[in-house]
């Protein structure tokens, strides 16, 4: 009978013994052979990944599709033994280098083989045959995680190591599993005792709180913005945090300090003294180099001893001769700080060959205007975008100084072996690059997959959830030494990050200050000489009625939140969508009670009774409003763990990304949460999005938060030339402002997702030109990334949303280089509701961030207990 789970494979080929969900299969097996066989020694050159998506959509026969490898898991104690039968294998082994473990159950000589690898996949032998037989029903259980490091050198028959044990942080969980292993004699009672101890002190440092503010709102129908900003909190939320990427990379001093290079000849454009430095940076890593030997510095993590070795710092893996440096970085300079010009100034500096852009839909065109807009006309390189029906061969390709193309064009021609794929590129160059921070998605093994000399990510955000998203960028740019791969990453640099280990953050700053460079638009010696922006948290009170409304939907939400712990506790399933689908009921309330005008639950009671839903036209439309339910809850795929893209659900009520499940019913035909049998056609697509109001929504009938809506529009028009984006992360209520401005006689434009790039940029040059259009209507999701808003300067965030990331990307559309006055935001609070609390926890996010490097979250997905955490701070 095979084991209930499964170790999850690697990139690079090993495997991790990471806890994962239910799978269906036994352990993959590796073979005994060293990666890249070649007659060269393989530690000498880059491995290339096996760019195979085996967590997702490639093999969902064989794995659960649901699973989630990040689990939170605790150090249970450590086990000193040692490696056999190396005489038998040739991977080269130092003292202090970090090692991987991996099951090995089709060993014909011992069934509980557990073989252990360099971190470049060679083997160095195997775990004694008595210690493999007590661990290899834990592993291939799922129930510990297995990480070591050698603790003397290789002999002629064996090498010492240290193996560190790892499982569940919860409570009743682990006590059964130190029973366990305490009988195992894997760990002692002193050892789980003491690993106890530094868990709990570790919870209880990572236990943040913080605190609200009580300002209210005026009754009176006329206010001015002198009387708003001061019933209104100014805060500073982005100090909250500080800012995690400013922290590890270079210091405002160094930066100002750091060279410029001389302004290209080939530009139109006059560089700032800044940009001039950033010009410089990135030519020199895109030429890196070793230090002198016997030098301190490092370069990438490798340092060159005086005896002309190469040590990796991070892995402690040695090489004698020098191994292949990654060419290009990380640029992360604020938004609005020009990395378009910079990245186009190094395009004219850096030698033939063509640059492939890879940008989100939106902004592909931006880059063909930029280029032309700053390069001289005789020098400027011929720009193809490649995208749609507009696409060419390998050959053509060539032809071009730049080729710019979308995420989703990038990822289908890797997986069809297109000419993107085909190509051995000059630089690639992936613009809004934490699109790709998980390293599963196909669209971070698509990028990974292409041949380049150099390799650039472009992000204001960097890091948005926790450090495993610099993981995924690491592995792109295809630094070496072992760090790349996720297990090594995990056991060097965010475990021990979590727990406040001081090596571990010297590491990481020693990355940042490598490959990456980052300004912020408030450092003196960037002198944008931007006007001051300032921002209110502005607090509404619910009218009566509406307060009664809140509360009852609040009572029903923490009696739905009961029910779903009681039965958990129990061992019982609960219904946690249900709790989701009120929580986002409550949300909306917060905005216009219409919008909660018809129930979902109450609609999806008449398809409980059947498991497979006929896909009638009354039945199409109940799933299209459970779809939305999960769009709006910002859920993720259960396939790929990441955002919704292309979102559809099936005829037994469950909601995937359309390119995983149609891979999947590619593969095996079935729904891979319930098994039922599933085709193309039992896929719902969501209703299409629209900008005309809806007709059952009262639009015309002001809430509370409306009416504090127009107060402070009424006030921002008054000053002339003023202009005005509006963010909400609701289309549905987008709508209900749109009648009520209408009805107030303003002229406004709008962008959303069911508007084509022409129809946004007809809406963008309306709010640039139009001096009578002074109001955009703005979907949150939409407009965060890629648009130059500056010819508006007020902000209102009508409502907020999980990642703080997401407003502050939304925000810098405004505040950005071209900004000429003084900017406001306003964040619209309903005061003593969920809404002040997903504050909180927005501030939390960018505590968590900044002081532990990581979020107590997996990728794109909390643990249980985390998320529930969460769910009882909304609800308390």
């Amino acid at each position: 009978m095979p084991p209930k789970k499964r170790a999850a494979q690697t990139d690079s080929g090993l495997t991790s013994t990471r806890p994962t969900k239910v799978a269906r299969t036994a352990p993959s097996t590796g073979s005994s052979q060293p990666l890249g066989s070649s007659s060269a020694d393989p530690r000498l050159a880059f491995q290339e990944p096996a760019h195979t998506e085996v967590d997702s959509t490639q093999e969902p026969s064989t794995q659960d599709l649901s699973q989630s490898d990040d689990e939170q898991l605790e150090l249970y104690g450590s086990f000193d033994g040692k490696i056999v039968g190396v005489r038998y294998y040739n991977g080269v082994a130092t003292m202090g280098e970090v090692v991987i473990c991996k099951r090995e159950p089709s060993n014909p000589y011992d069934p509980n083989a557990i073989r252990v690898d360099n971190v470049y996949g060679q083997q160095i032998g195997h775990i004694p045959r008595t210690v493999a037989s007590k661990l290899a029903p834990y592993m291939d259980n799922g129930d510990i995680s297995i990480e070591a490091v050698l603790t003397g050198h290789k002999s002629a028959f064996e090498c010492p190591l240290r193996l560190h044990i790892y499982g569940t942080c919860d409570a009743i969980a682990r006590g059964n599993l130190e029973d366990r292993l305490k009988r195992d004699k894997l760990v002692t009672a002193t050892q789980l005792k003491q690993t106890r101890k530094e868990n709990e002190e570790h919870r209880k440092k990572m236990g943040l709180t913080s605190g609200r503010g009580t300002a209210g709102f005026p009754g009176e129908p006329e206010v001015t913005l002198e009387e708003l900003t001061k019933t209104s909190q100014a805060v500073n939320l982005r100090a909250s945090g500080g800012d995690i990427v400013q922290t590890l990379a270079m210091s405002e001093n160094d930066l100002a300090n750091m060279p410029m290079a001389e302004q290209p000849a080939k530009l139109r454009a006059t560089l700032l003294p800044y940009q001039l430095q950033g010009l410089s940076w990135l030519t020199a890593k895109e030429n890196p180099s070793f230090p002198p030997a016997g030098s301190p510095q490092s370069v990438q993590l490798w340092k060159c001893d005086s005896q002309g070795r190469y040590n990796n710092i991070g892995t402690n893996f040695t090489v004698k001769k020098a191994p292949s440096l990654l060419s290009g970085g990380i640029l992360a300079d604020d938004m609005g700080l020009g990395k378009t010009v910079q990245i186009i100034s190094l395009i004219m500096t850096g030698g033939p060959g063509t640059t492939l852009i890879v940008a989100p839909v939106g902004v592909m065109s931006n880059w063909e205007q930029q280029i032309h807009r700053h390069v001289l006309e005789e020098h400027a390189p011929k720009v193809f975008i490649y995208h749609g029906t507009s696409r060419s061969d390998a050959k053509s390709l060539k032809k071009y100084g730049v080729v710019v193309t979308s995420y989703g064009t990038l990822t289908s021609e890797v997986a069809n072996g297109g000419p993107l794929a085909l190509l051995n590129w000059r630089r690639i160059v992936l613009d809004e690059g934490h699109t790709i921070r998980n390293a599963k998605t196909k669209a971070a093994l698509a990028a990974c997959a292409l041949n380049a000399k150099s390799r650039w990510v472009l992000t204001g955000t960097p890091i948005i959830n926790n450090i495993r998203d610099l993981h995924s960028l690491l592995k792109f740019l295809r630094i070496t030494g072992g760090i790349e791969q996720a297990d090594v990453f995990n056991s060097v640099i965010a475990r021990p990050l979590a727990l406040g280990e001081s090596r571990a953050e010297a590491l990481l700053q020693s990355l940042m200050k490598d490959l990456c460079l980052r300004r912020r638009k408030d450092m003196k010696f960037v002198d944008l000489k931007l006007p001051p922006k300032t921002e209110y948290i502005h607090r509404i009170t619910f009218w009566p009625d509406e307060k009664r409304k809140y509360e009852a939907l609040l009572s029903e939400a923490q009696g739905a939140l009961e029910e779903f712990q009681s039965k958990s506790n129990k061992g019982q399933s609960g219904r946690f969508q249900g709790v989701l689908e009120r929580l986002l009921r409550l949300r909306q309330t917060c905005n216009h009670w219409t919008l909660c005008k018809d129930r979902i639950t109450d609609l999806l009671k008449l398809l409980e009774d059947t498991e497979v839903v006929e896909l009638n036209a009354k039945n199409r439309a109940l799933l299209q409003q459970a779809l939305q339910l999960v769009i709006e809850s910002q859920e993720e795929c259960p396939v790929c763990i990441e955002p919704m893209k292309s979102p559809v659900i099936t005829h037994c009520k469950h909601v995937y990304c359309r390119p995983c499940i149609s891979k999947v019913i590619e593969i095996q035909h079935k729904c891979p949460m319930c098994r039922a049998n599933l085709a193309e056609d039992n896929l719902v697509e969501p209703a299409p999005e629209t900008s005309e109001a809806e007709e059952d929504l009262d639009g015309d009938t002001k809430s509370s938060k409306t009416e504090a809506l127009l107060k402070i529009l009424q006030a921002t028009l008054k000053n002339e030339g003023s202009k005005v984006i509006i963010f909400s992360q609701w289309t549905s209520f987008l709508n209900i402002i749109q009648r009520q401005i209408e009805d107030a006689r303003y002229t406004y434009t709008r962008i959303d997702g069911s508007m084509n790039t022409t129809k946004r940029d007809a809406a963008i040059q309306a709010l640039d030109t139009d001096p009578k259009t002074r109001i955009m209507l703005a979907s949150l999701a939409v407009c965060s990334v890629g648009l130059n808003l500056v010819s508006a300067d007020t902000v209102v965030l009508a409502d907020s949303w999980w990642a703080p990331a997401i407003e502050d990307q939304a925000v810098d559309r405004v505040h950005r280089l071209g900004q000429t006055r003084p900017t406001t935001v306003w964040r619209l609070v309903m005061e003593g509701t969920v809404e002040e609390r997903v504050l909180d926890i927005q501030s939390e996010k960018r505590e968590l961030v900044t002081k532990a490097f990581q979020e107590k979250e997996t990728k794109g997905k909390k643990t249980k207990e985390t998320r529930m955490a969460d769910i009882l701070k909304l609800l308390a």
